[in-house]
């Protein structure tokens, strides 16, 4: 029979102890930490799985970041978009309440001095930054979007700025003999003719077509090259008989030229007195002629012609120059360049659409686009008609400066309220609000995620600290219980172990 000693027990429960502070600290760390383990291969076979959830809500956490700097970026974006369409109402309503025709010392009416002012906010608006970037500059975000007001408005050293288009393209339109390009030669018999100076050239007005209600006449054209137009009065017209000419002006707009037969003598305004015969009546009618398109020539034509000189300037790349000089007589338009003409918009300019120039991955599988250009068409419309109103003079010894005057204002409105089929601001801004709700829906699908993924990573690497608490409680019992038992061991000899020994 063996006998196990206290000592052989002691140290048994030493080494139960050892394991039950092993343990308990174990059990500590965890309670502590939250983490099942402080290393992947603590985890086991679950150390692949809670690796691949870790890089998931790292990429998340990503997505998170760049959703919220977009996020930001659009909201300045949207911001400065609503000051820019507020600016162009605000330049309309000021043309629509202006007072009466008056100049100030620089040939400029209060008007065009509110939209000097305009523009100027306008392009100080599409220069705006989101942090280091330029928002309007297409792809090239480190360089401004735009010009300075002034450089735009008036050149740069040999560069010719707007003023200087316009000054050039009104010599262009108006021409040599000031009746807008347009060749008006002496009757021909009974035959009064019109026609355009030069075919194909982009300058003056152009012949779009003739309406007769003139008794006996007949009208040809336009038809040709240069186009014309040919009257033939087979006999006098009768007195109320009119006659029109459709013209088409330089910014694509349209006049006509109304004359109508008179037995008055003189005639009045747009009237031509019916002569003896038609050979005297044809006369008649083309003085008439003569005078209407003069007149429109220094009322309608400028306000056009600076219109097609700011589309020139601001809507092409590169910006369209006359091709001169000599100016008046000139028959095309050739490319400024850097060396010799203010561009304008300064940023990247490339064949990718401008929302397409920023994007931004804002989850696994959702990418957004929200670039912007300052040259999109609905930007470089407001910029070039409160520009072109900002820079165009008059002279107030000019009779006809209120009537051109009028006629701008009068463009400059209807562009500023926007074309049929052509792009707006508020469609700048439907297309980046498409993209603040995709980033919207993005950010609440990745919160949802990353919830769902927090949680089958804690259901891996997490512990249940309750459980754990209870653990501690019970290893800190055994452990005081056996403490206790080793104790009192300790203090045994073999003698009291064994009992007294009979006497």
């Amino acid at each position: 029979m063996s006998i196990t000693g206290p000592g052989s027990l002691t140290a048994a429960n030493l080494t139960a102890q050892t394991n039950m502070f092993t343990q308990l600290d174990t059990l500590s760390q965890e309670l502590g930490t939250g983490q099942a383990a402080q290393t992947y291969s603590g985890l086991g076979s679950q150390a692949g799985v809670a690796m691949s959830l870790e890089t998931q809500l790292s990429a998340l956490g990503g997505y998170s970041s760049t959703s919220t700097s977009v996020g930001t970026t659009l909201t300045l974006a949207q911001s400065v978009l609503t000051q820019l369409g507020n600016a162009g109402s605000a330049v309309q309503q000021s043309v629509n309440q202006q007072g009466a025709f008056a100049l100030d010392n620089n040939g400029q009416t209060a008007t065009q001095g509110s939209a000097a002012s305009y523009l100027d906010q306008i392009l100080s608006l599409l220069n705006t930054q989101a942090g280091d970037n330029y928002m309007f500059s297409g792809s090239a975000v480190n360089q401004p979007s735009v010009a300075g007001t002034s450089e735009i408005l008036n050149g740069n050293g040999a560069q010719a700025g707007l003023t200087q288009v316009i000054a050039e393209r009104l010599q262009a339109d108006q021409g040599a003999s000031g009746l807008g390009r347009l060749v008006i030669p002496a009757a021909s018999g009974s035959t009064v003719s019109v026609s355009e100076d030069v075919a194909g050239s982009p300058f003056g007005f152009k012949l779009a077509g003739v309406n007769s209600s003139l008794t006996g006449a007949t009208t040809t054209g336009p038809s040709g090259s240069p186009p014309s137009i040919s009257v033939d009065l087979g006999s006098n017209p009768n007195s109320g008989d009119k006659i029109q000419f459709n013209l088409t002006l330089p910014d694509g707009s349209s006049q006509t030229v109304t004359l109508q037969a008179t037995t008055a003598s003189p005639p009045g305004a747009n009237q031509f007195t019916i002569g003896a015969d038609a050979v005297a009546t044809a006369t008649n009618m083309q003085a008439a002629l003569t005078t209407a398109v003069s007149n429109l020539a220094q009322t309608a034509l400028p306000a056009a012609s600076a219109i097609a000189a700011g589309n020139n300037f601001f809507s092409s790349d590169p910006p369209q120059r006359v091709n001169g000089p000599p100016f008046n007589t000139a028959t095309s338009l050739v490319n400024g360049t850097t060396a010799n003409t203010v561009f304008w918009y300064t940023g990247e300019n490339g064949s990718t659409p401008a929302l397409q120039t920023a994007t931004a991955q804002v989850g696994p599988s959702m990418t957004i686009a929200y670039g912007m250009r300052a040259n999109e068409q609905a930007i470089s419309t407001l910029v070039a008609n409160v520009a072109v109103l900002a820079a165009t003079t008059y002279s107030a010894s000019d009779p006809n400066a209120q009537a051109s005057y009028q006629a701008l204002s009068q463009s400059v409105t209807a562009n500023l309220a926007g074309q049929p089929g052509t792009q707006s601001i508020t469609d700048i801004e439907a297309n980046l609000a498409n993209a603040q709700t995709a980033v919207s829906n993005a950010t609440t699908v990745n919160t949802q995620t990353q919830s769902t993924l927090q949680d089958m990573l804690q259901g891996i690497e997490g512990v249940n600290q309750n459980q754990i608490g209870e653990d501690i409680l019970t290893l800190q019992n055994n452990l005081s219980a056996s403490m206790a038992v080793t104790a009192r061991l300790a203090q045994l000899s073999l003698v009291s172990y064994l009992g007294p020994v009979a006497g």
